[in-house]
């Protein structure tokens, strides 16, 4: 009997594991699945936690209610991937064989690559919202906090869910303002980046949206090191920005386990063809989601446009015929601003997000590069979506493919 093995449980892992179950013959194909934990999280819930608008209920569900029937599942941490013998060693010393492999494996937050980071402040004064001990640790803060320096840091790109922490800083303006305290907060997004965001006409609608919410934005910012004493971030050319409290992006990295199998590439994530989702190491083996090294965002919606093209891929090399799919980099995410309202930017790579109307050409109902109360019902849906629908496998009603229908490149005078 040939083998599927799929790495990782998570979003990508899973919706693979339902859509290959579905299509291959149980009497010829044997599919495997390994995670190390059992509790599946709705990653983009956590940023709900630290405002009281969800709680830990709202985004935890067993692992073992999405996988498929018919799917042999493995619980336990994996050690390495020997890619030249077609074979995975979990820990334990215990041995599984493949045909074709999926690594779904994902990013972690290393707090740890970031001097002075989980020190003495952490989960006291500094936070992550990017973990469920993180943001349930922030919103038990924020309930008796009075006001200060509230200061929002990216550690470096790339990271999970690109738009996440300015949801955050357009989250807090809302919550501080309800709670009456706005004008003792200080709201500040401190980036890398040379702006709110990437791309210059998004940065451009974000940064004045940001401006309106009196949200300061400090740009081309890397941090080399957390002051706790000082209570400071501080960067490689030694500017400080002081907080009274900080919610952090860590680093986001690949498994050590990639590391260990000699697949990883800067962070340990995958070093991938962008365009058939194929290792370029090793061609019975493919990578989706946040594993992969590919150019575009860390999202769930990546994952599963890009699920549709490895699906078809995968086919391909199991039939030995050429792999015609490819991948456009598909980019679709939701902005939660704040006071009832979204915004929403769909992208890949090669364009930028534009304006214009989604999914349907001068119809949406939802509104690109457009703060809308639509757009945040959309959002909010979305979570429905996402257990229901996206990680069984189900066929959505939008392209793996990027179109350019409903959208509009802006004037440049």
């Amino acid at each position: 009997m040939k083998k599927l093995l799929i790495l990782g449980g998570g979003t990508a892992g899973t919706m693979m594991a339902n859509k290959f179950r579905k299509v291959m013959d149980r009497e010829e194909w044997e599919i495997t699945i390994v995670d190390k934990h059992r509790t599946h999280y709705y990653q983009p819930g956590f940023l709900f936690i630290p405002f009281g608008i969800y709680n830990r209920n709202d985004v935890i569900k067993p692992k073992g209610d999405f996988f498929p029937s018919g799917v042999n599942v493995i619980y336990s941490d994996i050690d390495r991937i020997e890619g030249e013998k077609n074979v995975v060693h979990l820990d334990g010393g215990k041995l599984l064989h493949y045909d074709f492999l999926i690594i779904a494996t994902g990013a972690e937050t290393r707090p740890d690559q970031t001097p002075g980071l989980n020190e003495g402040l952490w989960r006291k004064k500094i936070f992550d919202f990017y973990t469920i001990e993180g943001a349930v640790a922030l919103h038990n803060f924020f309930k008796d906090w009075q006001g200060g320096k509230l200061v929002m840091a990216i550690s470096e790109i790339p990271y999970k869910c690109p738009v996440a922490p300015i949801e955050f800083v357009c989250l807090a303006d809302d919550y501080f303002t309800k709670k009456g305290i706005r004008d003792k907060v200080e709201i500040s997004l401190v980036t890398p980046m040379s702006g709110a965001f990437t791309k210059p006409i998004a940065t451009k609608m974000l940064s004045e949206l940001l401006k309106e919410k009196n949200i300061n934005v400090v740009p081309d910012f890397y941090i080399e090191k957390i002051d706790n004493e000082k209570q400071s971030i501080v960067s490689y050319d030694e500017m400080e920005v002081p907080f009274d409290v900080l919610t952090i992006v860590p680093v986001n990295m690949g498994s050590e386990m990639i590391e260990r199998s000699g697949l990883a590439g800067d962070l340990n994530f995958i070093p991938t063809d962008k365009e058939t989702l194929q290792s370029k190491k090793f061609e019975n083996i493919f990578v989706i989601g946040d594993a992969a090294d590919i150019p575009t965002s860390k999202a769930g919606s990546v994952a599963h446009f890009a699920g549709e093209i490895l699906f078809e891929n995968l086919l391909n090399a199991v039939e030995g015929r050429p792999l015609t799919a490819k991948f456009d980099g598909h980019a679709n995410c939701y902005i939660e601003t704040g006071f009832g309202k979204g915004a929403l930017i769909d992208f890949n790579y090669d364009t930028e997000p534009l304006p214009g109307t989604f999914p349907l050409p001068g119809i949406g109902p939802f509104g690109l590069l457009k703060n809308t109360k639509v757009n945040h019902y959309g959002k909010i849906m979305f979570r429905w979506i996402y257990w229901h629908i996206l990680l069984k496998g189900k066929e959505m009603p939008i392209e793996a493919d990027m179109t350019f229908a409903g959208k509009r490149v802006p004037y440049k005078q």
